[in-house]
């Protein structure tokens, strides 16, 4: 187990250290999760609204990467996004 520490703003912000963005595979806008337990905080990152349903409702076929079903939305909302721009 590897320990840092950082310095918490006036604001009662911290800078994550790149090694543990990294290590989580956290990037700019990501969302992260605090877990007080034992007297101590663990960081992690948040699970999205699907991440968090996913498997409350059984598939009809077996289930699929979530990762790809995210990326293929986020594909879809893109592509609607642009065509509203053009019109």
């Amino acid at each position: 187990m590897k320990e840092t520490s950082t310095t918490i703003t006036k604001k009662g912000q911290v800078t994550i250290p790149v090694e543990i963005r990294h290590s989580l595979g956290l990037a700019p806008g990501d969302k992260v999760a605090f877990v007080l337990e034992n007297n101590e905080v663990k960081v992690r990152p948040a699970k999205s609204a699907l991440e968090r349903s996913f498997g409350a409702v059984k598939p009809r076929k077996s289930p699929e990467d979530l990762r790809e079903l995210e990326r293929l939305a986020e594909e879809a909302m893109a592509e609607d996004a642009l065509r509203g721009l053009k019109g």
